[in-house]
């Protein structure tokens, strides 16, 4: 089964910002960040290390591993979505990934917060 979904104007602005600071075309970026979201959410959900996707103009078409499939079927049952539609939603929250924001990455290797104990 293949999924497609919509790029978002929060996705396609935060790809542009990445790929203005990596002197990446737009279409290059873009199709830069849906291969690290997709992994992201692959090898969070299946343990896979690798995607089968496609980038057009708009949109977004993946082929989700046999347990991303199941995993995205539950959670659209469980909310009266598409499986589609929850897999936007997971794209969307991985856009803003490893962005530069004043010389600091936004991933998670340099945003940890300082250590709250007092001693």
């Amino acid at each position: 089964m293949t999924l497609t979904i919509q790029i978002s104007d929060r996705f396609r602005e935060a790809a542009t910002q990445w790929g203005d600071n990596r002197l990446l075309d737009e279409r290059d970026a873009i199709e830069t960040k849906a291969e690290q979201a997709l992994l992201e959410i692959e090898y969070l959900v299946a343990d896979a290390t690798e995607v089968e996707f496609d980038v057009d103009d708009h949109e977004i078409h993946h082929q989700p591993s046999d347990d991303l499939e199941s995993f995205l079927e539950e959670q659209a049952d469980a909310y009266g979505l598409e499986p589609a539609d929850v897999l936007a939603l997971h794209v969307d929250l991985f856009a803003r990934v490893f962005l530069e924001t004043d010389g600091e990455t936004t991933g998670s290797e340099s945003n940890t917060p300082d250590d709250p104990r007092p001693w």
